[in-house]
């Protein structure tokens, strides 16, 4: 739930994506599950948003569960 993450810190998605160097356009599409981060971006977001270890891992195995598992197949 990056968009979670990112209103508790109260971003934009513009001003995540300006942080990060990323088109807002991809910060949308990682926020709805269209796109999956490449590792450098998503370090680049974990960073921006200080989210810590717990949440890190929390949101990485979703991504996994989803690419293993898409639309609970």
């Amino acid at each position: 739930m990056l968009i979670e993450y990112r209103k508790r810190l109260n971003i934009s998605r513009k001003k995540l994506a300006d942080l990060i160097n990323v088109d807002e356009r991809t910060i949308f599409r990682i926020e709805h599950d269209t796109s999956i981060p490449l590792v450098d971006t998503y370090a680049k977001i974990v960073k921006a948003l200080e989210l810590s270890e717990e949440e890190v891992y929390k949101e990485l195995m979703k991504l996994i569960e989803n690419e293993i598992y898409p639309n609970n197949l």
